[in-house]
């Protein structure tokens, strides 16, 4: 009796193996599930980036403006009788900056 009790308990581990381990188990799907979630993040990601490159090209092809604004930041291009004037910050923090304004208070 105890053979057969045991035999059964066997196959029943036996028959169980394929459904948790096997090639289209519960822990291959799992893994091909957080897979699947991965790659349509960066298929989002991509999507978006690609819509942006679109909507380049369409201005690019269409209007004027896009070209214009590349010219400029890109290529440094100015229109004629335009000039280019560029403020550089201050060398002087801000403190030291507060340190020289500061007006005397001497009393005499």
């Amino acid at each position: 009796m105890r053979l057969v009790i045991y035999s059964m308990l066997l196959l029943l581990i036996a028959i169980q193996y394929p459904l948790w381990l096997g090639k289209g188990g519960w822990l291959k799907v799992y893994e091909m599930e957080k897979q699947l979630e991965l790659q349509q993040a960066k298929n989002s990601l991509l999507s978006l980036r690609n819509a942006k490159l679109t909507g380049d090209v369409k201005d690019l092809k269409e209007g004027s403006r896009a070209i214009e604004e590349r010219a400029r930041v890109e290529h440094g291009m100015l229109k004629e009788g335009e000039f280019f004037v560029q403020i550089l910050p201050s060398e002087r923090s801000t403190s030291n900056a507060a340190d020289v304004v500061k007006p005397s208070t001497t009393k005499q």
